[in-house]
C-alpha cells in the first residue's frame, strides 16, 4: 500500500465527529479513487461506508443519487455515522442541487452522514460547488505525482521522472515507448480534452483548442505572445479566444500560461504567457524522441528540465503564485509569491542562453526576499525535487 501525503489528512477528517462534505479533485489518473479506497479499507468496520461510481453505462440521474443517499442513511443507524462516497458524480446533471437538498435535510435532523465527492472534471465540479454547495464543503486537490512519490513507489531515477512525468498508471509501459505514448495520448490527453473540457464548456473551435495544446507542449518553457500563437495556428480566431482556451486547458491541469511578474497588475495580465505543461508526460508523449535521444538533445533536455521544475512549482502552489520576469534581454525563469515572500528562481541547464545575470538584474529592480539558482553551480536538481517546495521558499 502506498499512501500519498494527503492520506492522513483525509482519514482524520472522516474520524471527526462533525458531519461534512469532502471534495477530492485532481487530474485524471493520479489515484483519487485508489486513495479513497485506502481510506475506506483503513476505516474498515469503524465507520460503515458505501462507495458508488456514477461513470457506469447504466442510467444515472438525480433519483439515483437519492437512492444512494438513503443507503448511506441506513448505514448511519449501524454505528451512529457513515461515509457515502460518490465518484464522478459531476456527470449527473443537477447533482449539486440534489446533494444540497439532501445535505441540508440531514443537517437539520442531525444525521451524521459523511460525504466524499471525487471528480476528474474540474470545470463542472467547481461550478456545482460554487453555485449550490457554497459553505458546505472542504476541498482537497490531488496534483500530479512528484519525483519523490514516483521514486519511492516505483524506483524511478530523476532522468526517468523528467522524461516520463508523473502518471503512476503508465509506469508499466515505459519500456515500450510507442505503447507508452499511445496510452498517454489516448487515455489521458484526448480523454481530458474531450470529457473534461469539450463536454463541460462551450468550445466553438475544438480543433483549435487541441492545436493550442500541442503548440503549448512544443513550446513549454518558452514565452510566446498570443500574436505569435496566431501565426502558428490555422483558424486561430483572435487572441481573446486563445487566452480563454489556455485557461480551459489550465483548469483541466494540462497546460497553463504563466503571467509576467510586474508590480503593476495590468502589465501582468497583458503580458505574453510563458507556456507550461503541468506534467512532462504531456510534452514527451507528443514528441518524437525516446528517452535516450532526448537526453542527447541538449536543448530539448534543457526544456524538459525547466518544464519539470515549473510543473513542480505550479502543482505544489498554484498558477496564481508562479510567474516569470523579463526586462529587455534579462530574464528570470520563475518568480514565486509565497507566504508574503517574493522569490526569484533561475534554472541553470545546458540550454541556457542567459546567465544568472538575470537574477542580479531582477534583484536590483524588484528586490525579492530570496533568489535561487537551480542546476549546475546552484541547488542540485535531485535535491530540489526531493524536498517540498516550501523547503526552499521559507
Amino acid at each position: 500500500m502506498y499512501n500519498r501525503p494527503f492520506f492522513k489528512d483525509i482519514l482524520s477528517r472522516f474520524q471527526e465527529k462533525r458531519q461534512f462534505i469532502q471534495v477530492i479533485s485532481g487530474p485524471r489518473q493520479v489515484g483519487k479513487t485508489f486513495l479513497m479506497q485506502q481510506v475506506i479499507d483503513t476505516l474498515n468496520s469503524a465507520i460503515p461506508t458505501h462507495y458508488v461510481l456514477a461513470d457506469e453505462p447504466s442510467i444515472r440521474d438525480q433519483v439515483w443519487i437519492e437512492q444512494q443517499w438513503e443507503i448511506g442513511r441506513l448505514k448511519v443507524k449501524e454505528k451512529g455515522k457513515a461515509l457515502l462516497v460518490l465518484d464522478e458524480i459531476q456527470k449527473i446533471e443537477g447533482w449539486s442541487e440534489t446533494i444540497k437538498h439532501l445535505w441540508d435535510t440531514d443537517t437539520a435532523s442531525n444525521t451524521n452522514l459523511f460525504i466524499a465527492i471525487l471528480g476528474s472534471s474540474p470545470l463542472l465540479v467547481q461550478k456545482g460547488l460554487t453555485e449550490s454547495l457554497a459553505g458546505r464543503f472542504e476541498i482537497t486537490h490531488l496534483p500530479h505525482w512528484s519525483f519523490v512519490e514516483m521514486r519511492d513507489c516505483f524506483g524511478w531515477n530523476l532522468d526517468q521522472y523528467i522524461f516520463f512525468g508523473g502518471y503512476p498508471g503508465a509506469t508499466s509501459l515505459i519500456h515500450d515507448i510507442p505503447r507508452w505514448k499511445k496510452y498517454i495520448i489516448n487515455s489521458l490527453i484526448e480523454t481530458s480534452i474531450s470529457k473534461d473540457i469539450l463536454l463541460m464548456k462551450r468550445v466553438d473551435k475544438p480543433t483549435l483548442l487541441r492545436r493550442l495544446f500541442h503548440l503549448g507542449c512544443e513550446y513549454s518553457g518558452q514565452i510566446l505572445s498570443y500574436q505569435k500563437m496566431l501565426g502558428q495556428l490555422r483558424d486561430a480566431g483572435n487572441t481573446t479566444t486563445l487566452a480563454h482556451y489556455l485557461e480551459l486547458l489550465s483548469s483541466a491541469w494540462m497546460l497553463c500560461g504563466l503571467d509576467k511578474y510586474a508590480k503593476q497588475g495590468v502589465r501582468q495580465r497583458a503580458s505574453s504567457p510563458k507556456l507550461q505543461v503541468l506534467n512532462n508526460a504531456l510534452m514527451t508523449a507528443s514528441g518524437s524522441f525516446t528517452m535516450d535521444e532526448a537526453m542527447h538533445e541538449r536543448d530539448y533536455w534543457g526544456r524538459l528540465v525547466e518544464s519539470a521544475i515549473g510543473a513542480y512549482l505550479v502543482n505544489s502552489l498554484s498558477k496564481e503564485a508562479v510567474y516569470y520576469w523579463r526586462e529587455r534581454n534579462m530574464e528570470v525563469d520563475f518568480v514565486v509569491q509565497h507566504k508574503n515572500k517574493l522569490i526569484g528562481i533561475e534554472v541553470k541547464s545546458s540550454r541556457r542562453k542567459t546567465t544568472p545575470s538575470g537574477l542580479l538584474s531582477f534583484s536590483r529592480h524588484i528586490k525579492p526576499d530570496k533568489s535561487l539558482l537551480i542546476g549546475s553551480d546552484g541547488i542540485l536538481l535531485e535535491d530540489f525535487f526531493s524536498h517540498p517546495v516550501d523547503y526552499f521558499l521559507v
